[in-house]
């Protein structure tokens, strides 16, 4: 069967008019390094219980084979990097790319920046221990066969992290108005409400594709403290973890 592409070019364009803004913690990417210290404890929290992992030294996730798709500037990757695992990181967007490569070359970090697609991983038969889709369902085309592309390249002990924008009124008012309107968190058009994707619906496409869903954790802001923490409220903002069935 002919591959079908996941790619939209309008959302790439969105981002690599802004490539440059990416390792800028008040730019137009703030919003993401704000929110990154959550993410970045789900996923290890995630990795480490699914891998049965113990080791609380530098290089705890050391041998772990990790794809970041839709990797942008890298700011998954890097602190992935950090505790030793083996980071590759694709993205459609070549500007991004040579963001992240320059800003880990001054880390003195080695990851594994490439412009692949989904489809050149599958050709390759390459598989994953981890695959991150972070921030990234929102962005692309034909969601269901994304999904299918991400269960063909994770290995059968391996486990899949998502992170999104619930599709609700809360979430059209806080994400998008709030955000890109009022805030200015974001570029004003960065996200297309109706590209959202509800918790249940992600679920029911893995449960298609033989993936289990092991977690959903919502993240809300605290607008007192103004931070963001992890919470069961998966209105707004939400992450999953996923795993194939065996």
């Amino acid at each position: 069967m002919e591959a079908k592409e996941t790619i939209d070019p309008d959302e790439i364009l969105k981002f690599s008019n802004i490539s440059d803004e990416w390792w800028k913690v008040d730019g137009k990417f703030s919003a993401l390094h704000k929110i990154n210290p959550i993410r970045v404890k789900f996923i290890i929290d995630k990795i480490t219980s699914h891998l049965n992992i113990s080791n609380k030294y530098s290089n705890l996730l050391h041998k772990v084979n990790i794809l970041d798709v839709g990797c942008g500037g890298g700011l998954l990757c890097e602190p992935l990097a950090r505790l030793d695992a083996n980071v590759t990181g694709i993205d459609a967007d070549k500007k991004s790319l040579n963001v992240a490569i320059s800003h880990a070359k001054d880390e003195n970090l080695s990851i594994n920046y490439t412009h692949l697609t989904l489809e050149d991983i599958i050709k390759a038969k390459k598989k994953y221990d981890v695959v991150l889709a972070m921030e990234v369902i929102e962005h692309v085309d034909n969601i269901e066969h994304f999904i299918l592309q991400l269960s063909n390249i994770i290995n059968p002990n391996g486990i899949i992290i998502f992170s999104s924008i619930n599709r609700t009124i809360k979430s059209f008012l806080l994400a998008i108005i709030g955000a890109e309107y009022i805030l200015r968190w974001v570029p004003t058009g960065t996200h297309n409400w109706n590209k959202f994707i509800t918790p249940e619906e992600l679920e029911k496409m893995l449960k298609i594709n033989n993936i289990k869903l092991i977690e959903t954790k919502g993240v809300v802001f605290n607008p007192i403290k103004y931070c963001w923490t992890a919470s069961n409220d998966s209105s707004v903002n939400y992450m999953i973890a996923a795993k194939p069935k065996t």
